[in-house]
């Protein structure tokens, strides 16, 4: 396979290679690299051209990018020269440039970074700020890229897992719209002539089918109409809130959403607190990753914690915890590694969902398939049935 690789060589040079390797391991050891630091590898997709995507500025790549030349020996103002040297993309190199201008000033990293709030967030400011006090940057910027890619892991698993039934029910849609909107009406005009009464439900099909063509133009434009309603509504902030809301009222399902929530809480409040900030600080950071009602109740936690209470009593209070990591909490807090606790605690939530997900799929797929065969055969019976009638009183 071929890849797009770009390195550093020394202080100042930036390479931009074309090298062919059977996979991203193999490619360090190619000859022209050697003694390089590798910064990017992008592999070449040969194929239809496609649309050119704006970048966004990624805070993950910048952060293995920093993580990987400062273990290389660079100091932090030379991984910015190099990191503006190789950034293509116009708006990020104004942002790098930016940031490069501060260091030179002498500010610190964290200062330079909190001049991009929209971007770079309170949390990550605040694991950088961390850092610096104690002279772990790269510790601070190994536990971040861990943390984003464990974070990242489950959402990729719902993603990857929707996909299928999400194409299943637009074909299924799509067909029993092409059934009813344009196949039914023409249907219909069949059994103009047919004498005889007609099955209940046929004649529904059949004045369904008259009025659809009556009014075609109308039905239309009040299905374009309710799509670009829906689509407007789930733009909104206020209408996504009211829907996972209404998700997190299922039963199952809702319970799993807060474990997805509470999981991301308990990852980002291990993170926090194992780069030394405190608990409450920590909570105040993290309210962001949840929904209205549980930020509430993080709220009251926190206070909570502030007046003396331990976090695991606290947790258990506001009903931010579960059974098993309630027990963890207690045990962090007893050895010292509360941090620690939280991250595995998160870890433990993280497989619970990764196999719950599982489950989920298989028997959803096939449940949404009998769902979508039953619309479409009723559909199609429904239309036959006359003149299978008829047929019969023939013979």
């Amino acid at each position: 396979m071929r890849y797009l690789v770009t390195a550093a060589k020394g202080v100042n040079d930036i390479l931009t290679l074309e090298v062919d390797s059977p996979d991203e391991a193999g490619i360090g050891i190619h000859a022209d690299l050697r003694g390089c630091t590798i910064l990017e590898i992008k592999p070449l997709q040969f194929g239809l051209p496609r649309f050119k995507r704006v970048n966004k500025f990624s805070v993950l790549q910048f952060s293995r990018e920093l993580l990987t030349l400062l273990k290389a020996g660079l100091s932090l103002t030379e991984v910015i020269d190099l990191l503006v040297a190789k950034e293509q993309n116009a708006v990020n190199r104004k942002l790098l440039d930016s940031l490069r201008t501060s260091l030179y000033q002498g500010k610190s990293l964290s200062h330079a970074l909190q001049a991009f709030p929209d971007i770079f967030s309170e949390f990550y400011v605040a694991t950088i700020s961390a850092s610096e006090r104690t002279g772990s940057l790269t510790e601070a910027l190994d536990r971040y890229v861990r943390f984003q890619e464990k974070a990242d892991v489950i959402k990729k698993r719902v993603v990857s897992a929707s996909v299928y039934p999400a194409l299943l029910l637009a074909m299924g849609t799509l067909v029993s719209l092409f059934l009813m909107f344009y196949v039914v009406p023409r249907f219909s005009r069949v059994y103009d002539d047919i004498p005889g009464d007609l099955p209940y439900f046929s004649k529904l099909l059949l004045e369904w089918g008259q009025f659809a063509t009556a009014h075609a133009t109308i039905l239309i434009g009040g299905l374009l109409g309710f799509i670009g309603l829906a689509v407007y509504s789930l733009s909104q902030p206020a209408s996504r809130i009211w829907l996972m809301q209404t998700i997190q009222r299922i039963p199952t399902i809702g319970e799993r959403v807060r474990l997805y929530q509470l999981s991301r809480l308990y990852r980002t409040l291990g993170m926090l607190l194992r780069g030394g900030i405190s608990v409450v600080t920590a909570i105040n950071m993290a309210k962001g990753l949840l929904a209205v009602e549980l930020q509430i109740k993080l709220s009251s936690a926190g206070r909570d914690i502030q007046e003396g209470i331990t976090t695991s009593q606290a947790m258990d209070k506001h009903q931010l915890s579960t059974t098993v990591s309630s027990r963890m909490l207690r045990v962090g807090e007893r050895s010292g590694q509360l941090g620690e606790m939280m991250e595995r605690t998160a870890e433990m939530m993280d497989d619970e969902l990764a196999v719950w997900i599982d489950w989920f799929t298989k028997l959803f797929e096939p449940m949404l398939m009998a769902f979508i065969g039953i619309v479409i055969g009723l559909i199609v019976v429904l239309m036959y049935m006359p003149i299978f009638e008829l047929a019969s009183s023939i013979q």
